[in-house]
């Protein structure tokens, strides 16, 4: 039996169904609280400085369903969710939040997916850099850096990056995607908001690391393996770094539902027209099925990636068991 299949035989089949079963009702609630919080909220999509005839006022209500009483409009939302549909955007004629969403979400999602990229290499390495020369001035070089990443919030190190290497050096874009012909996601474009957003998971992720590789390395196992007469590197790259890297599995996925829903801000100091640019606008303009649809899917991003990392986490580690 190979690798792969002795890990592929440790997924916990009927844990991860249960989680599946149990993500129904959890979405359902979800959607629910931000209905009702959505229709709570004072103004509405079709405010505006000018005032529009009660004739126009009731044609668009009951072009939108908003006319119907308020289980209905819940109904019928839920209804349409379930076949996959979200509904229009009161804001943006012409488009529906399913075709905004699918505009958005690639952008974010490769926001998210280079983050914890650039994250995890560069502070996977940090940490065992500085786990293995604990309390030695490497060791306390990298923790100050790590202690930096972690207090300095990322709207103030999204615009010092735009003021040092934008405006400054001129090496990267201020901001968006460019402008035609060039218009896309280019390294011009996405260096900026990427080590922003990786800077605080690169000094969360090195400390997580520095931990668990020092109390790895005091582990019986580890001195087994040396008292065996084994090369130090072996015993690190062979016996301590599989075990060392559990706990980064765990962190990982929550951590990528962090970065997706943390690109919010980003997206709006850099001008990217991704998902949480779509939320934050939707929200000042009321506009319900857009904010609806984009906390629908960051909800189920968040519920899959967690089950994702604990799934990964059972098949790394035989002694999980889940019941």
């Amino acid at each position: 039996m190979t690798t792969l299949q002795r890990a592929f035989g440790r997924i916990p089949w009927g844990y991860t169904l249960r989680r599946l079963l149990i993500a129904i009702p959890t979405m359902l609630a979800i959607i629910t609280v931000a209905f009702l919080m959505m229709r709570a909220a004072p103004g509405g999509p079709f405010d505006g400085e000018r005032k529009l005839p009660p004739a126009t006022e009731a044609a668009i209500a009951a072009k939108f369903g908003l006319d119907k009483p308020l289980h209905e409009q819940y109904f019928n939302y839920v209804a349409g969710v379930a076949q996959g549909d979200f509904g229009p955007s009161y804001k943006t004629l012409g488009k529906s939040v399913n075709d905004l969403i699918s505009d958005g979400l690639p952008i974010s999602m490769t926001i998210g997916a280079l983050t914890m990229l650039v994250a995890l290499t560069v502070g996977t390495s940090l940490g065992i850099f500085a786990g293995l020369r604990q309390n030695t001035a490497a060791d306390y070089g990298v923790m100050g850096f790590a202690m930096f990443g972690i207090s300095v919030p990322t709207f103030v190190t999204g615009p010092i990056l735009i003021l040092l290497l934008s405006l400054g050096a001129g090496i990267f874009a201020v901001g968006g995607l460019g402008t035609w012909p060039n218009i896309g996601m280019s390294w011009h474009n996405m260096t900026l908001p990427v080590l922003t957003l990786a800077l605080p998971q690169i000094a969360i992720i090195s400390r997580l690391m520095r931990a668990s590789m020092i109390e790895t390395m005091r582990a019986n196992h580890i001195r087994t393996a040396r008292a065996k007469g084994l090369a130090e590197r072996d015993v690190i790259v062979r016996h301590a770094l599989p075990s060392a890297l559990l706990p980064l599995v765990s962190y990982a996925g929550p951590a990528m539902a962090g970065v997706m829903t943390g690109s919010v801000v980003i997206e709006k100091i850099f001008g990217l027209p991704g998902l949480g640019s779509y939320f934050v606008d939707g929200a000042l303009n009321r506009d319900y099925t857009l904010v609806m649809g984009a906390i629908i899917v960051y909800a189920a991003l968040i519920i899959v990636l967690n089950l994702v990392a604990d799934i990964l986490y059972a098949m790394l580690d035989p002694k999980v068991k889940y019941d």
